[in-house]
């Protein structure tokens, strides 16, 4: 009998979706087909390459209507946000625009004595390991820049995003990538450490958990090959004194909600200088209880289940023993109907948190934020490094100069201010500490994908 992952829907538990895992043996032939297939590939002119990569996006973007139903059943966000593909686009223009520069030749010198350029070469086959909150953006952060450099492009998509994979495909075909040069494959956990172990990828860029990333550097080790992990997160909030407190508490409390907290750079702990705590807490309470907890395949849903059960099933945890030690919940059982128990989770917001509680301390990754009081800045900046992840913050003030100072005392790999949980595909998207290592977009998403070569060319002179 054939093994098969099996996507279990969050919106009624039913099986949404079933594939069949590749043996073993069948994923080394598709790995080989991908690598024979490349140097084909890598060798069409630059333009050529981008005009198929950016094809096979719009083809991606014309499936919308499709695909959003499709993420509301597979991990439950609702259909009223319309899906990622503003994102793609965005990500997908801006690294094809920037490619013929910054993969264009060095050229160090052009003499009549001698040739010197750093070329940037590409690693061969890129194995992509994509999750399930943001199948798309996430996937394609790391597909677009591989095509476009001349790799091929091997895709395993989480099993609770199947279609995700098989919909990317569909589309790079569609704009004319080769099938064996961009290839999704169904394969399970075992298998997939394996194909690592042996070499078989140039680069492997993975998010996903802190345990994942782990169990990928384990299967790497001693192969040399490249790895671009990102991890956990536990992303602050600093609101200052000085800060539009409705922006900060609407902008924060989306970034904290939004998805049902299940964003890699979502909002899971805010600090509030002490001047604005009071207000901007009633006011943080109201936003919350303001929301509509269903079935995200409904217009008039803003939050869905969470993606699984046992998701879920960490927040209540975490909530539950906050409480037990002292944590004073502002979202009383009923202010926001809808929680099952089960995948459909209630938002809540907590006060009287400290840093002693895994609620401030351990990845939540769902519908929960803690709000604590401050000082003023360095007890905001204290209090903001106090954690082992490091992805994003987000400082709220009317001082940019004074972001910049606070941001540079921050251990993280983007500094927000006035904003928070968005990508800018023209600045480097990275963590620090077990949020991990690596970097996507920006033109250092292209030197992940790629080799420094350089030739030293000796011209014959008489």
């Amino acid at each position: 009998m054939v093994d098969t992952i099996k996507l279990i829907s969050p919106v009624d538990g039913t099986v949404y979706a079933e594939r069949a895992v590749l043996t073993p043996d069948a994923a080394r032939a598709a790995i080989a087909r991908a690598k024979a297939a490349q140097p084909a590939w890598a060798a069409l002119p630059l333009t050529d390459r981008i005009e198929k990569v950016m094809a096979g996006v719009a083809a991606l973007i014309a499936m919308n209507d499709k695909i959003v139903p499709e993420l509301a059943r597979m991990m439950g966000r609702p259909v009223r946000y319309g899906g990622e593909m503003g994102g793609v686009r965005e990500r997908a223009d801006y690294m094809a625009r920037i490619a013929p520069d910054v993969l264009a030749p060095e050229v160090v010198e052009d003499s009549d004595r001698f040739r010197r350029e750093l070329h940037r070469a590409p690693v061969g086959v890129v194995f992509i390991i994509a999750p399930w909150n943001y199948p798309f953006l996430t996937a394609i952060n790391g597909i677009v820049p591989a095509l476009i450099a001349g790799n091929a492009v091997v895709l395993k998509h989480a099993s609770q995003t199947l279609l995700a994979g098989e919909r990317l495909a569909e589309a790079m075909q569609a704009g004319g990538v080769p099938a064996d040069v961009f290839q999704n494959l169904v394969l399970d956990h075992a298998t997939t450490e394996a194909l690592i172990s042996e070499r078989l990828f140039g680069f492997v860029n993975f998010t996903g958990s802190v345990a994942g990333g782990q169990a990928i550097e384990r299967a790497a080790a001693g192969g040399f090959t490249g790895t671009g992990l990102e991890l956990g997160g536990k992303d602050p909030g600093y609101v200052a004194a000085d800060a539009d407190l409705d922006a900060a508490v609407n902008g924060l409390m989306d970034g904290a909600m939004f998805n049902s907290g299940q964003c890699c750079c979502g909002i899971e702990r805010i600090y509030v200088h002490e001047s604005l705590y009071d207000e901007f807490v009633a006011k943080a309470a109201d936003w919350t209880r303001s929301l509509k907890l269903g079935d995200p395949t409904d217009p008039e849903t803003t939050m869905g289940p969470m993606a699984h059960q046992r998701f879920a099933r960490v927040v209540r945890d975490q909530v539950d023993e906050a409480v037990a030690q002292g944590a004073r919940p502002l979202i009383a059982p009923g202010d926001v109907p809808g929680d099952d128990g089960g995948a459909y989770l209630a938002p809540q917001v907590l006060v009287d948190v400290t840093h002693d509680m895994r609620v401030m301390r351990e990845e939540s990754f769902g519908p929960v934020v803690g709000i604590m009081k401050v000082s003023g800045d360095d007890e905001a900046i204290a209090l903001m490094n106090d954690s082992d992840y490091g992805l994003t913050a987000s400082i709220w003030t009317a001082d940019p100069d004074r972001a910049a100072e606070i941001g540079d005392r921050l251990e993280t790999g983007t500094v927000f201010m006035n904003r928070c949980d968005y990508l800018d595909p023209a600045l480097c998207w990275t963590g620090v500490k077990d949020t991990g290592r690596g970097a996507s977009l920006s033109a250092l998403g292209f030197h992940a994908v790629t080799r420094p070569k350089s030739f030293h060319l000796k011209k014959v002179t008489s």
